[in-house]
């Protein structure tokens, strides 16, 4: 599995444009094959600090997603406006939390 966790910042004057972008490509991803949990959310209100996590069955699923059009034309747009830190690892021996 992989799994990607981090922060994106943009304008807090940018921020309620960028959650109703990323909430449609939210519903997009999590309807494509290998995507186990997509989620961006604001961290803190009004700043513009978004958190991300998502988790994908394997690589070529997160590929799939990365090169679909509607992640190319939001990338194309938010790219020059969010900067951030979103780390990808994978991750072995999924099991439940109380385990």
């Amino acid at each position: 599995m992989i799994v990607l966790m981090g922060h994106v910042q943009v304008d807090a004057s940018d921020a309620d444009g960028f959650l109703v972008d990323v909430r449609a490509l939210a519903g997009a991803a999590r309807a494509r094959d290998g995507c186990r949990f997509y989620s961006v959310a604001p961290e803190e209100a009004g700043a513009g600090r978004m958190l991300v996590v998502e988790r994908w069955r394997d690589q070529a699923a997160l590929t799939a997603h990365l090169e679909a059009r509607d992640t190319v034309a939001f990338v194309a747009k938010w790219a020059s406006r969010m900067q951030g830190d979103v780390l990808k690892y994978d991750a072995a021996n999924e099991r439940s939390l109380m385990a």
